[in-house]
């Protein structure tokens, strides 16, 4: 989101001096040429970034590889899952505009048990149960205007022909035997539970339900010995897993003990087949997780996994909430050195949207904040409220106080300002070239370091912070306005009117005689219950929204 504001005030404040457009990257990796373009994606209708030179020459031309968690289809998405999506979204835009190519990877995991138990309980087949689902995801992340590149789906014939390729390579590591286990299960995890990590009567600390006692006789992979591997893997890169809490996490893990987990099912129908075992399936994790090197495999007839892997993997950087980090920063490695693969550069694991506000009970729904509230409202006060990597949580009074301040108030306001100038007093057409930059103006020097403190806190995934830098240059630009009254020299005519015509366009890369876009609201201010009512409106007209309490909510995927 916060890109998408950047967006706008650039093509604002053009109109006023600075050249935001000449982004002195001193710390970039890039040289870039001033001129910055967005070009609009017809398919999605999303924003993306091009540079209008060529010019461009990255030091490292690998892509950029950002991953959400393949999210599992039991339950349409909710706000949790957003929320991820939401913030990813805002880092491939970022590395984007930095001319990075971005392969955005997102999808949906589709076998398991909980499938089949949530497609029964609907009178549904799980196939059919999994179409309607991965749909609701897509449709959400339209409205929402994520700029995704992959979506993959774990039913997908390429998905499963990458699964056993990679289990077979595996095998034959000699990592993967034959073993009964017995012991407490979480159905919701889908995962065995050391009985030392349970809360009272057997209760999975994560989702609060008891374990259930199971028996099998599984595929196992052996974990334990990459015990050294994954602690050596973690002394030497500490960035691996972030923010630095969580490796601390990950770290007690590892240093408590790896165990060989399941990678297997024998009860559970609805999954990939083991090869040349059809009497058990896959286990979700070890299906799943493959899902992010699978979206890299084009639609081939015969999908390879190195010729797939040599298309973006290792991935830069995989997101998702802090419940799945063990499956990630633990699982995922050791299962990766096994099938001799490179892992991932980082694995970021954010924090859960806790309290929700009395309003709205415990839970959101996205559909229903962007509905009533527009799709920028919605994603900038997830990135701009919640500080990545820690829990949130949503008040709808604070939501509307923050969007009408920051968006409507600061933003909208300096756009609007300036082309009603424009039209105002030059029929809403630039008077000269804007090709001189104005060595020296403090405005100019104000806006360079503050996009340069946006770029910094971007590559740090510090968005909230991002957003604060970003919304300072709307705040600088107000000021701007304010000292310089161009309002004023227009009014007095003549050579003063001549001056705020010419002098606030010279830095960026507008031309003379280019005709600007008619003033109107970019976002529209909320009004609350209290002020409708103020002004005599009937309340069934008002934007108080109303939604049914239900659970806390969670991500939950791969």
């Amino acid at each position: 989101m916060a890109v998408r504001i950047n967006c706008s005030i650039q093509n604002t404040l053009c109109l006023l001096n600075p050249p935001l457009f000449s982004l002195r990257y001193r710390a970039s990796p890039l040289k870039l040429k001033p001129q910055l373009h967005f070009r609009q994606n017809p398919s999605r209708g999303a924003l993306f970034c091009t540079c209008a030179t060529t010019d461009i020459t990255p030091h490292n031309t690998e892509p950029f590889v950002l991953t959400t968690p393949l999210y599992y289809v039991n339950a349409p998405p909710h706000m949790g899952s957003a929320y991820t999506t939401i913030a990813a979204d805002a880092i491939a835009r970022f590395q984007r505009l930095l001319g990075k190519k971005v392969i955005f990877i997102t999808g949906t995991d589709e076998h398991g048990e909980k499938i089949a138990t949530a497609a029964m309980a609907q009178g549904s087949t799980p196939p059919d149960h999994c179409n309607l689902i991965s749909q609701s995801y897509m449709t959400l992340w339209k409205d929402l205007d994520i700029s995704y590149d992959k979506f993959i789906r774990t039913t997908d014939s390429k998905h499963e022909a990458i699964v056993k390729e990679f289990y077979s390579r595996v095998l034959a590591n000699g990592d993967i035997y034959r073993a009964d286990y017995d012991g407490l299960y979480c159905v919701n995890c889908e995962e065995y539970k050391d009985e030392k990590e349970l809360l009272d009567n057997n209760c999975c600390p994560v989702h609060l339900k008891p374990c259930v006692s199971r028996k099998e006789d599984n595929y196992f992979f052996a974990l334990s010995k990459y015990q050294k591997a994954l602690e050596d893997t973690l002394n030497k890169n500490p960035n691996f897993v972030q923010p630095s809490f969580r490796l601390n996490e990950v770290q007690s893990w590892i240093n408590s003990g790896l165990r060989d987990f399941s990678i297997s099912r024998a009860s559970v129908d609805w999954g990939i087949p083991v090869p040349d075992d059809k009497t058990q399936t896959i286990y979700v994790w070890f299906d799943a997780l493959l899902g992010y090197i699978s979206a890299l495999s084009d639609d081939q007839e015969q999908p390879d996994l190195l010729k797939t892997v040599s298309s973006g993997w290792p991935a830069s950087l995989h997101l998702i909430g802090k419940d799945i980090l063990r499956f990630h920063a633990v699982y995922w490695p050791a299962m990766l050195m096994s099938a001799g693969l490179s892992l991932p550069k980082m694995v970021f694991g954010h924090g859960f949207l806790t309290k929700m506000g009395k309003s709205l009970g415990n839970t959101l729904e996205p559909n229903d904040l962007v509905n009533k509230f527009g799709t920028d409202a919605v994603r900038y006060f997830f990135v701009r409220e919640v500080e990545f990597g820690n829990d949130g949580d949503y008040s709808e009074e604070r939501f509307i106080n923050i969007v009408n301040a920051h968006l409507a108030n600061t933003i909208g306001n300096l756009l609007n300002r300036t082309l009603g100038l424009l039209k105002k007093n030059c029929q809403s057409i630039l008077v000269v070239d804007s090709t001189t930059a104005a060595e020296g103006n403090e405005f100019k020097d104000n806006v360079e370091k503050l996009v340069d403190k946006v770029r910094i806190h971007y590559e740090n995934l510090s968005l909230s912070s991002a957003c604060e830098a970003a919304l300072e240059i709307g705040n600088v630009g107000n000021l701007y306005m304010d000292q310089r009254a161009p309002w004023s020299l227009f009014k007095q005519g003549g050579t003063a009117a001549e001056a705020a015509a010419k002098r606030d366009t010279e830095w960026g890369g507008l031309k003379g005689g280019q005709v600007m876009a008619q003033p109107k609201p970019v976002f529209a201010r909320i009004e609350n219950q209290t002020e409708v009512e103020d002004k005599g409106v009937a309340v069934g007209k008002t934007k108080k929204s109303k939604a049914k309490p239900k659970q806390p909510q969670e991500v939950v995927g791969a």
